[in-house]
């Protein structure tokens, strides 16, 4: 059996950068990017000491670039201090304190406005009430909230004092925030009353009182709640009010100077079975990170209205959020609702209404909009958009396509960003001023960053054939650490036969111009008579049908093949009532696999739904399809799941 992984989709579009786009662009032009690329290859070290020393303001200045004496657990700019919230907030008071830092558009579609000026203080007055409650550099803060200014001041206020926070997002369940609340060992938890979302008041609070009963939690001295919705919650002897909490404290407060080795927040891994995994991050080469990529990989200008719509909850909403755009001194905008509230054409009316440049979306969002039809963007001034991104998964080209001419109308560039909750931020993504882009390929990797792709030997494959994704040396954002568990760390992302190199955990292959196009995740690669195929590819084929708006593929055993491929489809039409209408559907979809990609990808089974099982978030529950897919019974927790009863509507088989 090959233990390379075969790629079978082709895309021969290509969109080079428009003139106008590259002549005003942060990296202008192929040149320039390779520029970079050399100057990181001559002197790695100086390379990123030279960004560190541009970007952050260190109040003590570091000496020393990066620290490899204890691989893998490598150490940036160490006997270097400095304050993510200062380079923050702090930093744009002196030349631009009422610029508006944060538009925030409620579910009820109110609109509220923060300056730079006005946050500095919002953050100084939660930071002194956090240390009015013995909250302290170290200690461990869980963050439970709805998307809002105050998730922000309070994932600010922990940075400011040193406090190490982890963001628990709104839609887990009271069992997985007790899970993380216990590995963290917190001793402070901030929530709200509870949170709006799709016109509907859903609880937060409630949750926090049932994972802490459930024991082991004793820690844990604070709750301090957030008067959101002004429901109705149980009131206990460490429960403080957000506001009783905040309005008595002064707006200033001292930043604490951190070791730029200090952890910044925990943020655990979703969807993994067993144990959470703690991913542990840094302050100043996490910091680093995200603002390098602000301004190559979304062009970044002081006139930008960013948006990214990703929740706190995720690395997304941390890089993207809560520390990236605030370090540029960028105004954002922050969405508490969902995009079909009060009707689908919620995102395009945000985008005319607060004028959004530059906008950033999951493919899942993307895809669920194109089923809502082309004729809705249209409705819709997007004149103010300047450039498009994907991020959370690897975006299918129909999908890229739609975007780029719908939403961007063939004038916005798209970076389609490849990186993950342990690299803190992008890792492989066109800069659009210099990189030309391709439909479904995250193209090539940020300068600085040498990524490559291995065999499971850990030895580099050519171009063209698939294989394991790695990066080779180590850059400033990555994990530094599983939180309490150093060798679940050095196994799960530094195992012996990478060579010392990073595993990302996805299979990806480079085209004949070194273009990356991630396959799926390792654990997404299916094994059919001998070929190793990635999910991601069939799914791609899946959706340029016109009947597809969506698709999810996973493997079960097959004793013949090994394993075989079973889809689950979400039409853009109407599901299928009857079993003749869809067992022809079902072989239609077949052939059209079968001649997009070979007869090798064709799926055995094919389930039509009208949605597939997603968080809240918009994450598809890949693992829940498996149990499906082998006829399991799900075990698994489902409370974090947008849409349960879909579940028993994808059991049924049509062969």
């Amino acid at each position: 059996m090959s233990s390379a992984i075969d790629s079978i989709l082709t895309e021969n579009r290509v969109f080079p950068p428009s003139a106008d786009f590259a002549a005003q662009a942060n990296v202008s032009g192929r040149e320039a990017y390779d520029a970079m690329v050399k100057a990181s290859d001559l002197d790695y070290e100086g390379y990123w000491a030279k960004l560190a020393r541009e970007n952050i303001d260190w109040k003590v200045p570091f000496t020393k670039a990066l620290n490899e004496s204890n691989a893998p657990f490598f150490k940036w700019f160490e006997d270097g201090k400095m304050n993510v919230s200062y380079n923050c907030l702090d930093r744009h008071l002196a030349n631009q304190p009422d610029k508006v830092a944060l538009i925030f558009e409620a579910d009820d579609g109110k609109v509220s406005k923060v300056t730079y000026r006005e946050l500095h203080g919002r953050v100084g007055q939660f930071a002194n009430g956090l240390k009015s409650r013995g909250i302290k550099k170290g200690d461990r803060v869980i963050i439970y909230m709805p998307m809002s200014i105050e998730a922000v001041v309070a994932m600010q206020a922990c940075a400011r004092i040193g406090a190490i926070h982890s963001v628990v997002f709104g839609g887990f369940s009271s069992k997985s925030l007790h899970e993380r609340i216990i590995d963290a060992q917190a001793i402070a938890v901030i929530t709200a009353d509870g949170q709006m979302r799709g016109g509907k008041t859903m609880p937060l609070k409630t949750a926090v009182d049932e994972a802490l009963a459930m024991g082991g939690c004793e820690g844990v001295h604070s709750v301090i709640v957030y008067r959101r919705t002004g429901m109705e919650v149980t009131w206990n002897n460490n429960n403080v009010w957000w506001h009783e909490l905040f309005n008595t404290q002064p707006t200033n407060c001292e930043p604490e100077w951190v070791e730029s080795e200090h952890p910044l927040f925990i943020l655990y891994t979703s969807g993994s079975t067993g144990k959470p995994k703690g991913v542990q991050h840094s302050s100043g080469g996490y910091l680093l990170g995200a603002m390098t990529s602000m301004r190559w990989v979304f062009d970044y200008k002081p006139s930008d209205i960013f948006w990214c719509t990703a929740d706190v909850g995720w690395i997304t909403g941390h890089s993207y959020v809560a520390y990236g755009p605030l370090a540029m001194g960028a105004t954002q905008v922050i969405f508490e609702g969902i995009p079909t509230y009060p009707d689908a054409g919620r995102f395009w009316k945000m985008i005319q209404d607060h004028k959004v440049t530059t906008f950033y979306t999951a493919p899942t969002a993307i895809r669920s909009l194109i089923k809502l039809g082309n004729d809705l963007p249209k409705k819709y001034d997007l004149s103010s958009l300047r450039l498009l991104g994907s991020v959370g998964e690897p975006i299918n080209p129909e999908a890229w396509m739609w975007y780029y001419t719908v939403v961007g109308q063939s004038r916005c560039p798209i970076v389609d960003t490849w990186w993950q909750t342990e690299t803190g931020c992008h890792m492989i993504s066109p800069l659009p001023g210099a990189v030309a882009t391709k439909p479904g390929s995250c193209t090539l990797p940020l300068p600085g960053i040498k990524a490559t792709i291995v065999n499971e030997a850990g030895d580099e494959v050519n171009d063209q054939h698939g294989g394991f994704l790695v990066i080779k040396k180590p850059f400033p954002s990555q994990i530094r650490t599983i939180w309490g568990d150093p060798e679940r760390f050095k196994k799960a992302y530094f195992p012996a036969e990478m060579q010392g190199a990073y595993l990302a955990g996805d299979s990806a292959h480079r085209d004949a111009d070194g273009y990356f196009w991630i396959m799926g995740r390792i654990d997404d690669v299916l094994n059919v008579s001998g070929h190793r195929l990635g999910t991601m590819e069939i799914e791609s084929a899946l959706v340029a049908n016109s009947l597809v708006a969506e698709s999810a593929v996973v493997g079960k055993p097959h004793e013949i093949k090994g394993e075989a491929v079973v889809a689950f489809v979400v039409l853009k039409g109407a599901r299928p009532k009857d079993a003749e209408s869809s067992k022809k559907i079902a072989e239609e979809l077949r052939n059209w696999v079968g001649k997009e990609i070979g007869p090798i990808a064709k799926p055995d089974e094919i389930r039509f739904g009208d949605n597939l099982p997603k968080t809240r978030s918009g994450k598809i529950m890949r693992r829940l399809l498996r149990a499906i897919a082998k006829g399991e019974e799900i075990t698994q927790d489902t409370s974090t799941l947008e849409n349960p009863a879909i579940l028993d509507q994808l059991k049924e088989v049509i062969k």
